[in-house]
């Protein structure tokens, strides 16, 4: 059944199907091997019922992430970023400036897809012209795009995590700066000699221009992106910050940029979407909360698995076997190697996060370990080594949007670096212990 489901989500993805039907099909799979094992349906209808409540602040953050990505376009933030973003980079220094760039996007907005759709297309449309090669910056962008996936109090994902464990966001969030410090420096480093020896040759700025003509960019348009951020630091709910946001935005998009009511609304709805012909209108167009509505069925759909999973015990052979390798290798490794079968075999980030805190949970619970600590081994591995496996959508998606081929992940230096620092951090650490 496990081969079975597998070989669905790899054909979705090789065939550009949406990666919810392969879902569907093995949850339906998935409650008849239940029923063949002894279990009544009113008892497996239960454990779907327990596992689709884990799912739900994540998809309250995605309903909030649809309409402030298309509020932040309309009202002009996102071009804001974009055009002083790209105005003051080096050429000199461009793949790195591109990783900082999208670093800094990435933590604003808490989503990867709609960092590397933006301000990500901008740089490769860049780079094409500029004579820098190609996988380079897609990798530098994709990592970038990444470092606000994981640690962004935006971020489904992070928020997906706190509730698993049942931890507190904005302390794993202080938790997972802390161990990506040597990984960010070390990337930073590697994306500046790959500049240095790969200078962009600079031509017209064409998308600058489009977006001088489009929006006012006046120093107002960044205040979503300031209540978001300001917010942040005293730790208020993410849910009210990015609701305050979506407000500032909806505001500035109809006094600043003269957009109606009806549009704002339909905006929010459907997507920013601009009118007439333009490189710039191709790029900014986008989010709104049709546009998360497969996301969200695909994360509630994922999270019944794991209350199937754990009502029936289709997993306890495995959870043994992982266990007994865990004395072996120790905790983190167990972590990480869990995570890239999960991220294998689930083909989606959020079905991997759920299986690996399916494994590991009791294995942590049993050696009396923190759940912040789970919590922030998650985030070390299972989240960035899902966009490092290519045919996980994590993976595909970005590089398809970017235009790259799949080798553009060997330079997504920040996400092998992550759980490749942190096992020796944590050895060092258990040894020092």
């Amino acid at each position: 059944m496990f081969i079975l489901f597998s070989a669905l989500l790899l054909f979705s993805l090789s065939h550009g199907i949406s990666i919810l039907y392969p879902l569907v099909v093995g949850l339906v799979c998935f409650i008849l091997l239940s029923l063949r094992r002894g279990h009544k349906l009113k008892d497996i209808g239960r454990m779907i019922v327990s596992g689709a409540r884990k799912s739900l602040i994540v998809i309250k953050i995605n309903v909030l992430i649809g309409a402030i990505t298309a509020v932040w376009r309309a009202c002009g933030t996102v071009s804001f970023i974009v055009y002083y973003g790209v105005a003051f980079m080096s050429a000199k220094f461009f793949i790195v400036s591109a990783f900082v760039l999208t670093c800094l996007v990435s933590f604003l907005l808490g989503t990867s897809f709609g960092t590397v759709g933006t301000v990500g297309v901008v740089l490769m449309i860049l780079a094409k012209t500029g004579n820098v090669d190609i996988n380079i910056v897609a990798g530098a962008i994709i990592a970038g795009a990444y470092f606000g996936d994981r640690c962004s109090p935006m971020s489904s994902s992070a928020n997906l995590v706190a509730t698993l464990t049942n931890t507190k966001l904005y302390t794993n969030i202080v938790n997972m700066f802390r161990t990506a410090l040597i990984p960010l420096v070390l990337s930073l480093i590697a994306y500046t000699l790959l500049s240095w020896w790969n200078p962009l040759v600079y031509g017209d700025n064409q998308i600058g221009s489009e977006i001088q003509k489009s929006f006012n960019l006046g120093p107002v348009v960044l205040l979503p992106a300031v209540i978001i951020l300001v917010p942040a630091l005293f730790r208020v709910d993410v849910k009210i910050s990015m609701s305050l946001s979506i407000l500032s935005g909806f505001l500035i998009g109809l006094f600043v940029q003269d957009h109606s009511l009806p549009e704002m609304v339909q905006y929010i709805a459907w997507g920013y979407k601009m009118e007439g012909p333009g490189v710039l209108a191709d790029i900014i167009k986008g989010g709104g909360l049709y546009s998360m509505l497969n996301v969200s069925l695909v994360v509630l759909i994922s999270s019944t698995y794991s209350g199937i999973f754990e009502g029936t015990g289709l997993l306890k052979e495995l959870e043994t076997a992982l266990e007994k390798l865990t004395d072996k290798i120790g905790e983190y490794a167990s972590v990480v190697l869990t995570s890239i079968i999960s991220a294998s075999f689930g083909c989606t980030q959020t079905l991997a996060v759920i299986l690996t805190h399916q494994f590991q949970e009791k294995i942590y619970a049993k050696r009396k370990i923190s759940n912040y600590q789970l919590a922030l081994d998650l985030e070390n591995s299972v989240i960035v080594l899902s966009a490092l496996i290519p045919w996980n959508i994590a993976s595909a998606v970005p590089a398809a949007t970017l235009s790259a081929d799949p080798g553009c992940i060997l330079y997504a230096f920040y996400l092998f670096l992550i759980p490749l620092v942190n096992l020796v951090w944590r050895k060092n650490r258990l040894i020092r212990d």
